[in-house]
């Protein structure tokens, strides 16, 4: 156990003293929630754990803001980034930036939160040790051109903590304490962690469907806890797609947010994976080496009469 410990970069660097207590104090709240239960303080944390952590982070931190998966009015962008900075999640300059260096140095040297670097560091240990990464990180800057021209995220980037602070004090003037410790308290440290679940379980266990040349995984617990973020590989394999889950079993509750946005008229240009060809197709062309598949990588699995082909990447294409 000892040996596993040094191994991890968490224990090889200095505590972070600017976001170790705030992390310290909301666990500690968490657990005070626990002796002040109600129902009513428990629909509060359920309600805005999906605003927090499904509009806010999956649907806009991630799926629009990073990746710029599909298209928006900015009144919508604005709202969906104001619901992310209620999940103590960090700038969303920040957030963007470091999320697009992940997927640039995916589990090689540069990467913010590889488990190569310890279990962990991966979790949580990168934000509570050594340099976390911060908005006005010049390393950080080349990333989010895009977030850099637009007024408004430069503004709620440094204001961030505004939000959720005014959030608690309303909910604590109207509610009372347990609605306090579990709307805010208790509903932040679980978000944190389903998040961080994402860059430490999903590129330690589950499955891989295609062959993204990293660590990425498929895991249903942490898609369940994420509405839908859980699906990682499928994620790395097509970074711009607005939908991770490809098969019918592979919730994603925020791939339907998004569908719900195209219905009422206020989503558009929704990039989703190309089909690939069929398995006979893919292996046909194995056999023929054709130069089209020079860029691809085909894993064929046969089970019975089922094939199953893997490939990466995954070319993306508008709805």
């Amino acid at each position: 156990m000892t040996s596993i410990f040094e191994r991890d970069r968490t224990f090889a660097q200095p505590i972070n003293w600017v976001t170790t207590p705030f992390m310290a104090v909301f666990h500690v709240g968490a657990f005070a929630a626990l002796f002040f239960f109600t129902w009513k303080a428990l629909a509060l944390a359920v309600v805005l754990w999906f605003v927090s952590g499904s509009l806010g982070i999956g649907i806009g931190y991630h799926r629009l803001l990073t990746h710029r998966s599909y298209k928006t009015t900015k009144w919508v962008e604005y709202f969906l980034t104001v619901c992310g900075t209620l999940a103590l999640e960090g700038a969303p300059i920040a957030w963007v930036a470091t999320h697009r260096v992940h997927h640039q140095n995916t589990d090689k040297e540069g990467d913010p939160h590889s488990p190569r670097d310890g279990g962990l560091w991966a979790h949580m240990g990168w934000i509570m040790t050594g340099k976390a990464m911060q908005s006005s990180s010049g390393e950080l800057l080349p990333f989010v051109p895009d977030l850099r021209k637009d007024k408004f995220h430069v503004w709620i980037s440094k204001w961030h903590w505004v939000p959720l602070t005014v959030l608690g004090l309303a909910t604590f003037a109207i509610a009372g304490w347990s609605c306090l410790l579990w709307g805010i308290f208790f509903r932040t440290a679980v978000g944190l962690h389903a998040t961080w679940l994402v860059n430490s379980a999903t590129h330690m266990w589950g499955s891989q469907r295609f062959l993204t040349g990293d660590t990425s995984t498929n895991s249903f617990w942490v898609a369940m806890l994420t509405f839908g973020e859980g699906w990682h590989n499928n994620h790395h394999a097509a970074p711009q797609s607005a939908r991770h889950g490809l098969a019918w079993y592979e919730f994603d509750l925020n791939w339907y947010g998004i569908m719900a946005l195209r219905r009422l008229g206020l989503a558009w240009d929704i990039k989703l994976p190309r089909p690939p060809a069929s398995a006979s197709q893919q292996l046909n062309r194995v056999g023929r080496e054709e130069p089209a598949l020079s860029t691809h990588r085909i894993r064929a699995v046969c089970s019975g009469a089922v094939v199953r082909v893997s490939q990466d990447p995954l070319n993306v294409e508008t709805l």
